[in-house]
């Protein structure tokens, strides 16, 4: 298979879809890889790093997406990339479809087949290309507080971890996952006061067990989620439903019971927010305030740290990209764990929406993903 990788152009996005060293493993196995000129540059590979790899060098992204079958990338397609995908290419990134109508009007009209990495699942239901960057965003997502936190970014000026004599922040996570475990850790290890809110009970008993008294666990009721905010200096929010639209759990409305100069940090932005408030930003100008309390909408959160989060995000795509280019939409039919869970991650499929969340997100009609390979 004929492999393409554009150079990702959403703003301040410095990752790249497939890293020299995945492009050694494609070339290993027979394919072709065509990369973009200065596509590696955000993680310092140059594109003479790709040819030592065994690909090609393209000089526009226009190259890319007519001569290739497969187009690996990052970030979501944007508006001047959907119009150039067509109906037998296959396209393997993040979409994050549910909070963004136009995206997916224009994937249903390239007639494309869209994977998502963010609903692809393994074996036990997980979802392993999202975990990755669910690590990053969630350790960000503490530095991202703690800078905002200072005055001169106009903050209350409190640092988390406290001094001796001194009371530390106050970090509240909501949501008890990849990200909300890995901010929780991030937010300890600088010595916060820290408290985890999730619905799932058993959840919280391991994060209970992890952390070992290290952290407060509470259930999230509206009354909690309303109580833990108006104490809390940090508020990270961390919840997923996979393919959906993030739930609005902190209103308007609770924002006058918040700190004067507190901080949100929204790391659901990519599925829309989880409070009612967000909206995205960039790392140009990644916050804001509303009634007082400062938000950080980043929605490539894990962009600003491109070495580290490329290389731990080819590292998951790997296995599964090399099934799709050795089978094509054929692996989705495998009986193997990857061809089922490439299924899971199957959103858009000649022009039907083939994501059950992502149809009753964005209110379109859903064909089951084996129905729409069969027809």
């Amino acid at each position: 298979m004929r492999v393409g990788v554009p150079s990702e152009i959403k703003v301040h996005e410095y990752r790249v879809g497939l890293t020299p060293g995945a492009v050694r493993e494609y070339v290993a196995r027979g394919h072709q890889v065509v990369v973009q000129s200065g596509a590696g540059a955000g993680i310092m590979a140059t594109d003479d790093a790709y040819r030592a790899a065994g690909a090609e060098i393209a000089a526009t992204a226009a190259e890319i997406f007519a001569g290739c079958d497969m187009i690996v990338k990052v970030k979501e397609p944007q508006p001047s990339e959907w119009v150039q995908l067509r109906p037998d290419q296959l396209l393997f990134t993040y979409l994050h479809l549910a909070p963004d109508p136009e995206q997916a009007k224009g994937l249903i009209a390239s007639g494309c087949t869209a994977i998502a990495y963010e609903t692809v699942t393994d074996e036990k239901g997980t979802l392993p290309l999202l975990a990755p960057m669910s690590e990053v965003a969630g350790r960000l997502a503490i530095e991202a507080a703690g800078e905002a936190m200072r005055r001169s970014e106009g903050g209350a000026g409190i640092l988390l971890g406290g001094v001796p004599g001194v009371a530390a922040g106050r970090v509240c996570v909501i949501g008890g996952g990849v990200v909300g475990t890995h901010a929780a850790r991030m937010a300890v290890g600088l010595g916060a006061e820290v408290t985890i809110v999730d619905r799932s009970i058993p959840r919280l008993r391991e994060l209970d067990e992890l952390f070992q008294g290290r952290v407060r666990t509470r259930y999230s009721t509206l009354e909690t989620i309303d109580h833990e905010i108006s104490i809390a200096d940090a508020v990270i929010g961390a919840v997923l439903i996979p393919g959906a639209s993030a739930p609005k759990l902190v209103t308007r409305a609770m924002l006058k019971h918040m700190k004067p100069g507190s901080v949100l940090v929204d790391v659901a932005i990519d599925q829309g927010g989880c409070f009612e408030t967000s909206k995205p930003t960039t790392h140009a100008e990644p916050t804001y305030v509303v009634d007082g309390i400062i938000h950080y909408c980043v929605a490539n959160m894990p962009g600003a740290v491109p070495q580290t989060s490329a290389a731990a995000l080819n590292n998951a795509t790997l296995p599964y990209g090399l099934a799709l280019a050795e089978k094509g939409v054929g692996a989705l039919h495998a009986l193997s764990d990857t061809g089922r869970g490439l299924l899971a991650g199957l959103n858009v499929h000649k022009g039907k929406v083939t994501s059950k969340a992502v149809a009753d997100s964005l209110n379109l009609d859903f064909v089951a993903p084996e129905t729409a390979l069969a027809a």
